[in-house]
């Protein structure tokens, strides 16, 4: 190993239920890949170090890191906690850090969210291809958005934290809520823990009236997402855009939000182009840390 020089990616896309961990090659193929479930910092981080540091000596030296992560976390390089988890519900990832696990191989590491990673996969090779300004939901166990604009994550003094808008209530509707700090937040209304205690099971197991209650509460949030943003293609991916029916009713309802407010050829009729599921599937979030460990070697 000490005699190759250093030119692989180590990726990691890290979730609330599993951290995906790659390495590839200067390209973006990927020579070895593993899972592994996503407990507390010391249960998830020791496994991810090993198959790294097995993963250089079986293929090279690895020359820079991108990871995808979860959050909420800083990604504020001159601020003193970069790369540090801050509020998160996570138990035990509060002040917790991706990069300093890392360090020891002492090379550059990027770091974005995971829905930033996602939104960059899909821009590369999948459903966001040729889209200038791109957006990226997932809705899962909690929501998030990515948004691209020229194939570069945007955010302000931190990532963006969409699912935490509130929308517009549905008449009727007294669910309170699931968000530990918003209650009746985007992701407390419509996310897959909100939905289990809304009706005491997922999504795909429920009917038409369930469906189009969420999609409802997601159109919301893709009217918002529109406003605020302008993309030209919108993705909605996670667990619980996989339900039959839902992205259907997620456009009509979308649709008949914006009125016709915004006249643009990406707006097509009934928004079948502009609403659309991720092409990767649940590999757009590796694809994307990848992507961002490749451009720390340009």
């Amino acid at each position: 190993m000490s005699g190759r020089p250093a030119s692989l990616v180590g990726a990691v896309e890290a979730g609330g239920t599993k951290f995906v961990l790659a390495v590839a090659d200067r390209r973006g193929a990927i020579l070895t890949h593993a899972r592994i479930p996503t407990g507390r910092p010391e249960e998830t981080l020791s496994p991810m170090m090993q198959f790294f540091r097995a993963a250089a000596q079986e293929h090279g030296p690895i020359a820079a890191f991108g990871v995808g992560t979860f959050g909420p976390i800083s990604l504020d390089r001159r601020a003193p906690d970069w790369g540090r988890f801050t509020t998160t519900p996570k138990p035990g990832w509060g002040g917790a850090s991706l990069p300093e696990a890392l360090a020891e191989f002492g090379v550059p590491v990027a770091l974005d969210t995971d829905v930033n990673a996602a939104a960059l996969g899909e821009w590369l090779t999948g459903a966001g291809q040729g889209a200038e300004t791109l957006a990226y939901t997932t809705v899962g166990t909690g929501i998030g958005v990515g948004v691209l604009r020229g194939g570069e994550p945007l955010g302000g003094i931190t990532h963006y934290e969409g699912g935490h808008i509130r929308p517009r209530r549905v008449d009727g509707d007294d669910f309170p809520g699931v968000c530990a700090r918003h209650r009746d937040c985007v992701e407390g209304l419509a996310s897959g823990p909100a939905i289990q205690a809304r009706w005491g099971a997922s999504l795909d197991r429920l009917g038409g009236f369930e469906v189009d209650l969420i999609a409802r509460y997601l159109a919301e949030f893709a009217t918002s997402l529109v406003l605020l943003h302008m993309p030209e293609r919108l993705i909605f991916g996670g667990g619980v855009c996989k339900t039959p029916g839902l992205i259907p009713a997620l456009r009509r309802h979308t649709e008949r939000l914006l009125k016709g407010y915004v006249v643009h050829p990406a707006f097509d009729p009934g928004l079948e182009s502009y609403i659309v599921t991720p092409a990767l599937g649940d590999d757009a979030g590796i694809r994307g840390a990848i992507e961002l460990g490749r451009r720390m070697l340009r």
